[in-house]
């Protein structure tokens, strides 16, 4: 249990903490959006003595990734040994008293700089009127002061408005001497401390275990900084032509844990050991990222978007971690078998955390020569695919079978150029360059039910110029036909697509069901290739 304790601080104390570096924005918290007109009506209610709300800090010993500058001014790391307090509710109204009395000048997204030294208080205004202002146009200067003047410039300013002494005084101990109410939790661990961030704050975006990750595991004497370290992974894993760039931060957190723990709930993620996420970081990108190039060179999946779980790379990453070089022999085939396995069953589909945890000991075994066991059966059936074939995109099961035939290099049928695979139009099941073999509109006229026409066995991957101005809706023995006279090699073009041969494949007399039925058996026995078969499988 964590009690809060209510407190106060002055005006003078709360910039002095924030100046010094105690009082620190974490920088899970928003960007500072609050207007200049916003501002001085938090500036107005202050003045008048009006209640403005508390501050929710969090004091801990934690040092945590925080906002480093407001404005052009510098924010400092506290001094050696000092608690830190983290602003957890009043970032808003915090900064803008900070920008306020400091007078800065801040440029937001839209490029437009907001000078908050032009804040005024002005002297004729009544208490039922607003005292601070910033539309000043039309006003006689003599009768307003700047805010920044009013509270910094000391006895100079009695000379400069003699007829305003009294309230020139008044107005500047009415800020110096208020009395900000604070709430502050002590020592409470950091899922705690977020995890009363986002109650406060119902109104935004929880935030993500990535986000408390980046802000716990921040060390500036060591240089790491967890959103810029995996910013840089991802710029590798795309401009190193890996197209790798759509792996999730969550994945990479969990793979980092497994190879601490062999868990990876967001549980466990927010329980690790800052120096230990640091000291073990390299090690586990180094095993990622030959993870990544396992995928891409002996499953040659491609592309990060055709894998059939972006998770899947967590359980490799940990074999990697353990295992340096590339697997051979029955390591290569236990892998093969799980990977298949964990596709085909839906495997991460629910329960991925505690799934994973539970992989990570069948891992384990395959480190060592062992073949794990499998509950789970798997049917490869060409019944059980026709029944689970509805082509979408999203789904593993039907990834799992666009990476079988991404393995095959698929070729264009015009040319036999190498069909392009990249994770940019991958995306989208309508994607011109997902190509029904038997086009819909030719089938549909057929009266073919839909699950028929639009089922992964009718999928073919082609380049965006041939589905778009070549295919279109003609009949494949017609399409097919043009193509043989510009490339002699189709036959061997058209199984790099699991297609064919021609004549037993139903293309020449357009028969569907024969070609629908042969494509099914075809990637069966691709399967078969990938799987040591138990008993228990049905094949």
């Amino acid at each position: 249990m964590f009690q809060p304790i209510p407190g106060t601080l002055q005006y003078n104390t709360l910039i002095a903490n924030i100046e010094q570096g105690i009082v620190k924005i974490p920088q899970f918290q928003r960007k500072f959006v609050w207007s200049i007109e916003q501002t001085a009506k938090l500036l107005d209610s202050i003045l008048k003595g009006y209640p403005i709300g508390s501050f929710i800090l969090w004091e801990t010993k934690e040092r945590l990734r925080s906002i480093r500058d407001i404005g052009n001014i510098h924010l400092p790391e506290p001094p050696e040994g000092y608690i830190v307090q983290y602003v957890l509710d009043g970032q808003q109204r915090m900064t803008s008293l900070y920008v306020s009395m400091m007078g800065v000048k801040i440029t937001g997204d839209d490029k437009r700089t907001i000078d908050y030294s032009e804040i005024y208080v002005d002297f004729e205004a009544s208490m039922d009127e607003e005292i601070v202002i910033t539309d000043i146009s039309g006003r006689n200067m003599d009768e307003l002061i700047k805010f920044t003047d009013l509270l910094n410039g000391g006895y100079k300013m009695f000379a400069k408005y003699p007829t305003y002494g009294e309230k020139l005084e008044r107005y500047s101990n009415a800020f110096k001497t208020y009395l900000f109410s604070t709430i502050l939790i002590k020592d409470a661990p950091i899922d705690i401390a977020t995890e009363i961030f986002t109650r406060i704050n119902v109104g935004g975006k929880p935030l993500s275990v990535f986000e408390i990750m980046v802000a716990k595991t921040y060390d500036s004497i060591r240089n790491f900084d967890l959103s810029e370290k995996y910013d840089a992974l991802i710029e590798r894993l795309q401009n190193s032509n890996c197209n790798y760039d759509t792996i999730s931060s969550s994945t990479v957190l969990q793979a980092v844990s497994v190879c601490l723990t062999k868990e990876c709930s967001k549980k466990q993620i927010l329980k690790l050991n800052k120096d230990d996420f640091i000291n073990i970081w390299d090690h586990v990108i180094n095993a990622l990222e030959s993870a990544v190039d396992y995928f891409r060179g002996f499953y040659r999946i491609p592309v990060s978007q055709l894998l059939p779980y972006d998770s899947l790379l967590v359980p490799f990453t940990y074999f990697f971690f353990h295992h340096k070089d590339i697997p051979l022999d029955k390591k290569q085939e236990y892998l093969q078998d799980y990977f298949w396995r964990v596709v085909l069953t839906s495997r991460f589909s629910t329960s991925l955390e505690a799934k994973i945890g539970q992989d990570i000991r069948k891992i384990d075994l395959i480190l060592s020569d062992q073949h794990p066991d499998y509950d789970e059966p798997v049917d490869i059936t060409p019944e059980y695919l026709c029944n689970h074939g509805w082509f979408a995109t999203g789904t593993a099961y039907i990834k799992g079978f666009l990476c079988i035939l991404a393995y095959q290099q698929p070729k264009s049928f015009a040319n036999n150029a190498l069909v392009n695979i990249s994770n940019s139009w991958l995306k989208q099941a309508n994607s011109k360059n997902y190509h029904h073999f038997f086009p819909k509109a030719y089938l549909a006229k057929r009266n073919f039910e839909n699950w028929e026409i639009n089922h992964i066995a009718n999928i073919t991957i082609v380049d965006d110029f041939l589905n778009k101005r070549s295919i279109r809706d003609r009949a494949p023995s017609k399409y097919i036909a043009d193509y043989q006279k510009i490339n002699p090699d189709l036959e061997a073009t058209l199984a790099t697509h699991l297609i064919g041969p021609i004549e037993e494949s139903g293309i020449t007399n357009n028969d569907y069901d024969k070609f629908f039925n042969h494509r099914l058996q075809h990637f069966s026995n691709e399967l078969r290739k990938r799987l040591i078969l138990q008993p228990s499988d049905h094949s």
